[in-house]
């Protein structure tokens, strides 16, 4: 870049930022990431992906070289004192296109996140650079850095610069919530000892343990300190071995890459927009471990906030629309922080009492099928379900009244064929801004020409899914809709559950709407004025023209755009 006015400044290159940074390259949004430190961070922090994150990486195609530092369908075994199996968690379905829980090494993950941004020319990363202020005043938000290095204007400031975040304090907001008195020790090893892909939780009252696979060789043990146990002993390498040999035969051969002492936060930020200025990931809410949810919330928060401000820089949508990120993901953030503080709670008393109750519980329902698979398949998991925002809930139709709606809620990505390819993921037919999706129906005839070229304009994908008997069958042939051959069953076995056959699908694969064939027109009139899209498509301040959800053509070569040293 040869200035320092951009659309949006990311404070923080994190996995948040770095992901935000991703989406906004591809719709071509000018982007600066700032970065206190030298480098990226190069230890492991968090150990797990989900099948949402996953799909996120898709979207911004880089899964190919996010999954060599992966550990698809990694099972979780929990286990009492007396090493029974208390729980499994080993969930089977791939709805989304991906496992569910996946081991990775982080570092390598957010490095190759940061490589991804080397193919736009309108990114930057600046490392280094330690905001010192943000005022906001005339339509933009100018930041400064410590060191007299040059401030930079932008449109909008996102902080993504974690639990101890500057952008938060500069803002005003709250951190609410609660720091567990709990404390544990963390250490990360290479030439894994044990060689296993196993991972486990020890819920022994004695000292609560995990053992986690992540990739590459790493493995994690955590061990909960006792509160007689200073920070100084455990830091010390001799408590390191003496924790390590409840578990490995050689402590003293472990090749160690770092051991630290963590506590657990369950907090949110009181509000995660003020004016021009955002947060995302840590800096927004931070969750006990146990879940393994800290990284994907990030990741959720970049997938829903990126889309809308791309659109709302270009002019496609109005400022309105980011109003629409903290209503989304406040609620199933803490939904997460909620889930993951109990099972903490459940994990890690050390009254046996208490353990032996809780076992006799746990143990008694494992026996019941219903919750064995409850567990087995994680459908305890909060999911994605917006009752409000960029969503529109129609009321239901004459004899459908107790239908439930997929409004609000992730679309499915089985894999399907297409005319001219086999065996594809359907994201990347849908591409990456919205989709009208319907099943088995000319698509055009339903929305009507007026409807039809509103959505084109904003660079709609036009779907229409068909049994693969009709993959070929040339009746409603339209040059703007593409076919898809439902492969698996998959498709016809959703569309069969409920009753709308029509889906308007934002860029983050979330429903904003879904209807009957004949309620799409009007559907997709009340769709536009919750998504505060502008009537023509509009354009940026910044010369920004055409579709935003366009995909951006990136660089063939590096920009050289981004400075320092991962």
């Amino acid at each position: 870049m040869t200035t320092t006015d951009v659309d949006v400044a990311i404070v923080g290159a994190g996995p948040s930022g770095l992901t935000l940074a991703n989406i906004l390259g591809l719709h071509g949004v000018r982007t600066l990431i700032v970065e206190e430190r030298d480098t990226l961070i190069d230890y492991p922090r968090g150990v797990g992906l989900d099948d949402e994150a996953l799909r996120t990486f898709q979207s911004i195609g880089l899964v190919d070289r996010v999954l060599p530092h992966t550990v698809p369908n990694q099972i979780l075994r929990f286990f009492d004192a007396n090493r029974r199996l208390l729980a499994e968690m080993a969930p089977p379905d791939a709805r989304f296109g991906w496992p569910k829980r996946n081991g990775f090494v982080q570092p390598m993950v957010d490095a190759e996140l940061f490589g991804g941004l080397d193919r736009f020319d309108n990114v930057e990363v600046r490392f280094g650079c330690r905001m010192e202020s943000c005022v906001e005043a005339d339509g933009a938000v100018t930041v400064q850095f410590a060191g007299g290095k040059p401030s930079v204007t932008a449109r909008y400031v996102v902080g993504c610069d974690g639990g101890r975040s500057a952008t938060r304090r500069l803002m005003g907001v709250s951190f609410d919530g609660t720091t567990s008195s709990t404390r544990w020790l963390v250490v990360d090893v290479a030439n894994d000892p044990l060689g296993h892909p196993n991972s486990e939780v020890g819920a022994d009252p004695a000292r609560p343990y995990v053992s986690i696979s992540i990739a590459h060789g790493i493995r994690r043990f955590e061990f909960l300190i006792h509160p007689h146990e200073t920070d100084e002993q455990a830091d010390d390498p001799a408590f390191v071995r003496k924790m390590l040999a409840q578990r490995v035969p050689y402590p003293e051969q472990v090749d160690m890459i770092r051991h630290r002492v963590y506590t657990h936060h369950s907090r949110i930020a009181g509000s995660f927009r003020k004016g021009r200025m955002l947060l995302a990931g840590d800096a927004a809410h931070l969750m006990p471990v146990w879940q393994g949810q800290g990284y994907n919330s990030g990741i959720r928060d970049a997938a829903n906030l990126g889309w809308k401000l791309a659109a709302v820089v270009s002019g496609q949508a109005d400022d309105a629309l980011l109003d629409t990120y903290d209503v989304e993901r406040r609620k199933h953030a803490r939904a997460m922080i909620d889930l993951s503080t109990m099972v903490g709670r459940v994990i890690s008393p050390t009254n046996r009492r208490v353990a032996a109750l809780r076992d006799r519980v746990i143990h008694a329902a494992s026996v019941v099928p219903s919750l064995k698979r409850y567990v087995l398949e994680m459908r305890f998991k909060p999911m994605p379900r917006y009752q409000q925002g960029a969503v529109f809930h129609s009321a239901p139709g004459a004899g459908a009244a107790a239908a439930v709606s997929p409004t609000g809620t992730l679309f499915i990505q089985p894999r399907v064929d297409t005319r001219t390819e086999q065996n594809v993921l359907l994201d990347d037919v849908l591409g990456p801004g919205f989709a009208v999706l319907c099943w088995s129906n000319n698509l055009r005839a339903i929305l009507g020409d007026n409807a039809f070229h509103r959505w084109k304009a904003l660079g709609a994908e036009f779907i229409e899914a068909r049994p693969m008997t009709q993959l070929r069958w040339p009746g409603h042939d339209d040059d703007d809709v593409v076919v898809v051959g439902d492969r698996t069953g998959a498709l016809k076995a959703w569309f069969d559950t409920y009753t709308d056959s029509v889906l308007f699908l934002r860029p983050d694969r979330c429903i904003a709407g879904a209807c009957i064939a004949q309620r799409a027109a009007e559907l997709s009139e009340s769709l536009f004025d919750v998504l505060c899209l502008t009537q023509g498509g509009g354009s940026g301040s910044h010369g920004h023209t055409g579709p935003v959800l366009h995909v951006a053509q990136p660089a063939t070569e590096p920009s050289g755009t981004v400075t320092g040293t991962p």
